[in-house]
């Protein structure tokens, strides 16, 4: 059997979501062709994407699924705010480490760190942060479900 025809184990699909150590999430990810410019470097933009994955997979680690959110609930997060730092591009076929943090939180708002970096030296790509605002089916802001405010609290543990 060939290693596409091989399944993955549903303990190594966990691996996919990353993992929380110390109030910190961490997942890697690989920059791939279709997320660089004709340079080889990454496009800005997408170093949003990247953080939004991490960020959902935060969520997944927790238990929460953000389709069964909206569908049971009527709720979902919406990003209200971003600021992002560049520090240096990230290439084609680098490995990436993110590293997100809560730092504050209402009852409707949670505000996030993201930190991207070069897995292989450790060097600073990007910082972000984000904050992210719970929201009703008419886009209203709402209050977070206490479940998930309890999963944000162990997240802001991180000391900057």
């Amino acid at each position: 059997m060939s290693n596409a025809e091989t399944p993955v184990p549903a303990d190594d699909a966990a691996l996919l979501s990353g993992r929380i150590a110390d109030g910190v999430h961490h997942i890697h990810t690989r920059v791939y062709y279709e997320d660089t410019d004709a340079a080889g470097i990454v496009y800005y933009a997408n170093y949003l994407c990247f953080a939004e994955r991490a960020r959902t997979e935060i969520l997944r680690l927790l238990g929460v699924s953000q389709a069964r959110l909206s569908a049971e609930r009527g709720l979902a997060f919406a990003v209200r705010r971003c600021a992002v730092t560049y520090r240096r591009p990230a290439r084609l076929d680098d490995l990436l480490i993110i590293r997100t943090w809560v730092t504050a939180m209402t009852r409707v708002q949670v505000t996030m760190r993201q930190a991207i970096a070069d897995a292989a030296d450790g060097r600073a790509i990007a910082d972000l942060e984000v904050q992210i605002v719970c929201i009703d089916d008419d886009g209203r802001p709402a209050r977070i479900p206490r479940t998930l405010t309890g999963a944000f609290t162990h997240l802001m543990t991180h000391a900057e």
